[in-house]
């Protein structure tokens, strides 16, 4: 996907936004604790979505997936929830692909309308719509009740009396039947409560090799117990039962890709997701992001996303991944877009936050990915890691402000933000299954901080703290600088090591790097330190002056995040210098004038 512009990637979870519900009582059901609507996505919220400096809405646990309500009136059969993790079920345990959660609609039996309507209503605001697809695994029970004609379910022509075939859409256990994990903690399913399905008892026999790859019939508590693992031509050894691509392929566009396969017999499994995909890209769902991407072979991506892109040149593909060595493959062979920059900007910015790290660590980072960094998407927060306001991360929601403006303009790569980031959300609640620090993905609960935001559906902030309106004012003006800056889909040059050698006061807790293109210039210099103030005078290198074609003299300098920065430029004999006095957390934007 070519990008000359800016993407910012708005990550919500679909059924907890528009809850107004405060009650947040552990374990509690639907009409205890509430629950957000497709419908809750109204013009206002999204123009207001839209108004954050956002691209792209990633809409969170769409597809019907496993949850524990009757829904049996609508044709759906009941979940059990000895393989159900919480009360409202796991996004990543998908029941059905060609329909949506019905407890996001108003009307389950207009459930796939109600979505329909709301990719319109996206769309009309000028966004764009992800929704995830989960290729690894699929919930203990799948049922495709809403099959395209032509279109068998999963595991329907199956062969269960072998552990493996090529066109199996399982792996088998012949001869035993699943059992449920032991619990731990004194875990009990639905906290405890009356259930006529929990019972400690599953059936499925002959029992399948659990999501994360767990060839026990009784798999772990910990493992991804709720999920089977698809079967992709991989056999129980960890040969590949198809044919790999030749390596200049990696040189090959998403056309030659799709040229590879036209004529060549892949697993059944390949081929019922490329329908999924292009039953949702048909309905105006304009990309996706993959769950455990690498958990898939690459030949399947490439095999996948050549297809999706001959339908929708324009498709956003982005996938989880956190094997810095593969990354390449995924880009190269497998046509990904984007990947989670996980593993190396978060985590590093992470140590930094909790004062375990330094700012001399980023130099390396951004080297190593120089020839990728722009299919790296960076994000702070999303479902599956830690609140920034959270205890157990920083404790405080305005530490991550170097790190956004860090994320956000240090390369061409997509900023990611997860809803009630931009105002602070700590995720303390107790939903029920897992642990506060992250907001809950498995249970009904309302989110405090979003709420106050959200201010019964005026989407004004109007219940916010005058601090809470200031963090979202933050990102507001850093993302909209964002997706309009010619400069950051240019070059970059970090500056902090030569500052770091000849800048008397200049340290580790402040970074400094510079990004240009033809029609802007951009000085960036940025202070992690959450309790002191840092003043000297940042220089450019003579290399830079050169590359910038700057002349001796006085240059204005315009400061674009607040514009409250009085500084000058001096160039004198092709050497550069500004003066900087940075608060505790702030960051400096200058455009040379």
């Amino acid at each position: 996907m070519e990008q000359n512009h800016k993407v910012v990637v708005y990550q919500v979870f679909t059924r907890l936004f528009g809850n107004t519900n405060t009650t947040n009582k552990p374990w509690g059901t639907l009409e205890e604790n509430g629950i957000g609507k497709f419908s809750d996505f109204s013009d206002n919220a999204l123009q207001e979505i839209k108004g954050l400096g956002v691209t792209h809405i990633w809409y969170t646990g769409i597809p019907h997936h496993a949850v524990i309500r009757d829904y049996t009136a609508y044709g759906i059969s009941n979940d059990d929830p000895d393989v159900v993790k919480g009360r409202a079920g796991s996004p990543y345990a998908v029941k059905d692909y060609y329909n949506v959660n019905p407890d996001l609609a108003d009307d389950p039996s207009k459930r796939m309308e109600e979505f329909e309507a709301l990719i319109q209503r996206t769309h009309q605001n000028d966004l764009k719509v992800i929704i995830d697809i989960v290729p690894n695994h699929v919930a203990r029970r799948y049922e495709g009740k809403n099959n395209p004609e032509g279109i068998k379910d999963f595991g329907a022509d199956d062969d269960t009396n072998v552990e493996y075939k090529r066109d199996n859409n399982f792996y088998y256990i012949p001869g035993k039947s699943f059992e449920v994990p032991i619990a731990q903690n004194e875990y009990r399913p639905l906290g405890g409560e009356k259930h006529p399905l929990s019972d400690g008892i599953f059936e499925e026999n002959p029992a399948k090799w659990t999501g994360n790859g767990s060839r026990e019939a009784r798999p772990d508590f910990n493992d991804w117990y709720e999920t089977v693992k698809i079967n992709y031509g991989i056999k129980p050894d960890g040969s590949k039962d198809f044919e790999e691509l030749p390596l200049h392929f990696r040189e090959e566009d998403y056309k030659a890709h799709f040229e590879f396969w036209k004529n060549k017999e892949v697993p059944d499994s390949w081929k019922k997701f490329k329908d999924i995909a292009l039953f949702w890209t048909k309905k105006g769902v304009d990309g996706f992001r993959f769950d455990m991407a690498e958990m898939v072979p690459v030949e399947f991506w490439s095999y996948m996303n050549s297809a999706i892109k001959m339908e929708s040149p324009d498709a956003f593909l982005l996938a989880e991944i956190y094997n810095p060595r593969e990354y390449r493959n995924y880009i190269q062979l497998g046509k990904m877009d984007y990947l989670y920059d996980k593993v190396e900007l978060y985590d590093t910015l992470k140590n930094i936050m909790q004062g375990r790290g330094s700012t001399d660590n980023l130099i390396q980072i951004q080297q190593g990915l120089s020839d990728i960094s722009q299919h790296m998407l960076h994000f702070l927060e999303n479902h599956d890691e830690q609140r920034i306001a959270s205890p157990e991360f920083a404790g405080k929601a305005e530490i991550a402000k170097p790190s956004a403006v860090l994320s956000a303009t240090i390369d061409q790569a997509p900023m990611m933000i997860y809803f009630g980031q931009e105002v602070g959300e700590p995720g303390a609640e107790n939903a029920g299954f897992g642990s506060p620090s992250r907001t809950s993905i498995f249970d009904y609960i309302g989110v405090p901080h979003h709420q106050r935001w959200m201010n019964n559906g005026e989407f004004d902030g109007g219940q916010l703290s005058a601090a809470e309106k200031n963090l979202r004012d933050f990102y507001k003006r850093l993302l909209n600088f964002t997706v309009k800056s010619p400069a950051l889909a240019g070059n970059y040059a970090e500056i902090h090591s030569f500052n770091r050698g000849n800048t008397e006061w200049y340290n580790d807790r402040v970074f400094s790097y510079v990004r240009w293109s033809q029609d802007q210039k951009l000085i960036i210099i940025t202070n992690f330190d959450k309790n002191d103030s840092f003043g000297f005078d940042l220089q450019l290198p003579a290399s830079m002056v050169t590359a910038w074609g700057m002349k001796d003299g006085e240059y204005e300098l315009e400061e674009k995040l607040y514009g409250k920065v009085n500084a000058k430029l001096y160039v004198d004999q092709g050497q550069a210098r500004v003066r900087v006095d940075l608060e505790p957390l702030e960051s400096w934007i200058l455009e040379v004038r």
